[in-house]
């Protein structure tokens, strides 16, 4: 007999059968989610009362079998045999059988039958086998499979009671495989799976009487449009654009609210606490930090919501049908193609939505090109660069310059994306072409429940796993422009301040010194915080690291103060162009449409008198922006999907390179031709 004070009870069934809607309703609200140690396969839990014992119920991944030939199917076999130390083996296995596809859903359960764990099968779906004047003998079906059958409806809560009966009643005896198996038959190495065909295609035509009303039924007559070639691309591409119209639309008030709510609280912090690194630290490191990654999360909700609808109701895998013939041509899943274009508005959502795609090979290269995508964060410095030096230019007299920039840094991240999964699926990813075998669901309506689960569900892993990497790294950027901090509220004064205070005693009559000194006072004091930011910028670990990467950013036309600039927009694309801001004194709060920020960047000199900016090096900022991996936030989560730094590391470094030499060849080759 089980043990009764630890009951695990495994749910196991194919993908679309209503696994996650029953494992919802029977565990409530109080599931676990993580992933199985080693693997980003995700592993749910809660607890299931059955007859007033209290069981753990497992969710099993989604699989067709147990042939172990992937990675779900590998751990689904390790867990009912026992086999993974962090999960007990299963006291029971509820087999989870969508009622309209009845015969391949009880070839899973004919090979659960093998591994002596006890079976309930819940035949799910049932209302619409109903609706479908369809008819089954659940009596008939138990005695044939020789394990209790129950008819269950989780939106209505139809058997969710006579389950957890059965499932109790069913703990500690030996299950009987229900067909025979002759070894003795040369039926050559397919032979059990021909046996185990037989037995079900027996056991249906026993129990279940299908009408013959169902030749055209509606979900045939709207696949032939939605899977059409042509209208079925057309009405995809308009989905899409209305999901992505209303994904930036509907954030925008939030995420402007957010974005208030996080500085409104940085400032209330600085009132609060006395001025000093306590106070620098939580308002700009902390608060900052945080603010900046949850000003994503309306984004991320939005995304989610629609991605749960479409794939309840069954056009998911319509969309993947259509794709996968294209995408398939660079080696990626047609599952692949929803995610890049997620990430168009942000990488973030966009890895995260890679989850869809079983295999990990493909799932990795599509996490892998994601962040080539051009996000929203490159947007600011896109119109800043267009703006200071292609702004009011027009090709053939009305074609704007700054419009073919901005679609060409496009058409560079899309080009380059797609040639670099080409290179990955054939190398360090290398997998055979991926089969295409994915059932169409038949039209559902998604459940309410399921889906705002789904949705607050990720959104609570975003926030709490990503959240606490960027966090990390945010007080580490903070600190590094942050210190060191001689010279400035202390009253010490630089080197460079020393030397030109010793030069002005030494030349100026005492009155002319006075003078000067009082400039520098008003510059120091009331007009310029400023200019204490740009000095302390200058000064800082960062500045410093500016001036060390000098001699590598320089024969792309950048000098240190660009280099610090690229090295703050680690934590956020966006946060180059406050970065320069505060660089050449206009201002923290100057924005990509600042004219005072674009007068300096186009009035800047080098020490010889040139410009340091030229159109050729705005360009190349923006070649190297395009392919750079410079969002900390998406490689923290590249490590949590892939449940490895490897990875992330892999990714930045790749990018960096390509992103070097691309913006090597812009600008040298632009100064061969001519240009700067």
């Amino acid at each position: 007999m089980a043990d009764r004070q630890h009951i695990t009870v495994a749910l196991a069934g194919n993908p679309n059968a209503g696994k996650t809607t029953l494992f919802n309703a029977l565990t409530g609200l109080k599931q676990k989610v993580a992933n199985y140690p080693g693997v980003t396969v995700e592993r749910k839990s809660g607890p299931w009362t059955l007859n007033g014992h209290a069981a753990d119920l497992i969710d099993l991944p989604g699989l067709y079998s147990l042939d172990a030939t992937s990675l779900d199917e590998h751990i689904a076999r390790d867990i009912i045999t026992g086999e993974r130390p962090e999960v007990p083996r299963p006291n029971a296995v509820v087999a989870v059988v969508d009622a309209t596809n009845l015969e391949r859903n009880l070839y899973l359960v004919t090979q659960l039958f093998e591994f002596g764990v006890p079976v309930v099968v819940a035949l799910t779906m049932i209302d619409q086998f109903e609706k479908q004047k369809h008819q089954i003998d659940v009596e008939m079906l138990s005695a044939l499979l020789k394990t209790p059958v129950v008819a269950v409806n989780a939106k209505t809560g139809r058997g969710i009671d006579e389950l957890a009966e059965k499932v109790n009643d069913v703990i500690g005896t030996t299950p009987e495989v229900p067909y025979v198996f002759d070894e003795t038959r040369e039926d050559g190495p397919h032979g059990k799976i021909f046996a185990r065909y037989q037995f079900i295609s027996n056991a249906v035509q026993e129990s279940v009487w299908h009408s013959d009303h169902d030749k055209h039924r509606l979900s045939e007559k709207i696949d032939r449009v939605l899977t059409h070639r042509f209208f079925g691309l057309v009405i995809l591409v308009a989905i899409l654009l209305v999901v992505f119209q209303t994904i930036f639309s509907w954030a925008t008030l939030p995420m402007d609210l957010l974005e208030s709510g996080f500085g409104a609280l940085s400032e209330a912090t600085k009132s609060a606490l006395p001025e000093g690194i306590l106070a620098d630290l939580i308002a700009d490191g902390i608060i900052a930090g945080v603010g900046g990654v949850v000003v994503f999360l309306p984004q991320i909700l939005l995304l989610f919501l629609f991605i749960s609808l479409l794939e309840d109701s069954g056009y998911m895998a319509r969309a993947a049908f259509l794709l996968d013939k294209l995408m398939s041509r660079i080696g990626l899943h047609g599952k692949a193609f929803l995610p890049l274009i997620s990430s168009f508005a942000c990488a973030i959502p966009g890895i995260m939505a890679t989850r869809t795609i079983e295999s990990r090979r493909d799932r990795f290269a599509t996490i892998l090109i994601a962040p080539f995508m051009s996000c929203s964060a490159r947007l600011p410095v896109y119109t800043l660069m267009i703006g200071a030096f292609f702004g009011g230019q027009y090709v053939m007299g009305f074609i704007s310059v700054g419009a073919l920039l901005m679609l060409a840094m496009y058409a560079i991240g899309i080009i380059v994306a797609i040639a670099v999964a080409f290179v990955l699926k054939r190398t360090v990813l290398k997998a055979p072409p991926p089969p295409f075998l994915m059932e169409l669901p038949p039209y559902r309506l998604p459940n309410l429940r399921t889906v705002v689960q789904n949705m607050l569900t990720r959104a609570w892993l975003f926030l709490k796993r990503a959240g606490t990497v960027i966090l990390a790294i945010s007080i580490i950027l903070w600190a590094l422009m942050y210190f060191p901090r001689q010279g400035l509220e202390s009253g010490v004064l630089s080197p460079e301040q020393e030397q030109t205070q010793s030069l002005r005693s030494e030349v100026l009559s005492p009155e002319q010194e006075k003078e000067g000194s009082a400039q520098d006072s008003r510059l120091n004091t009331s007009d310029s915080g400023q200019t204490q930011d740009s000095l302390q910028l200058k000064r800082s670990f960062a500045g410093r690291l500016g001036h060390a990467i000098e001699p590598v950013i320089e024969p792309l036309g950048f000098d240190w103060k660009i280099g610090v600039a690229l090295i703050a927009s680690f934590a956020a694309r966006e946060v180059l162009v406050s970065t320069l801001s505060i660089i050449y004194n206009v201002g923290r709060d100057a924005n990509e449409e600042s004219e005072t920020l674009i007068s300096a960047i186009r009035d800047e000199k080098k020490d010889d008198g040139t410009p340091v900016w030229t159109p050729l090096t705005a360009l190349t900022l923006m070649v190297f922006f395009v392919l750079a991996m410079q969002c900390m936030s998406t490689l923290a989560v590249v490590r949590r999907e892939t449940n490895s730094w490897t990875w992330p590391i892999f990714m930045f470094a790749y990018m960096t390179v390509i992103a070097y030499i691309a913006a090597l060849l812009t600008y040298q080759g632009g100064k061969l031709l001519g240009f700067g």
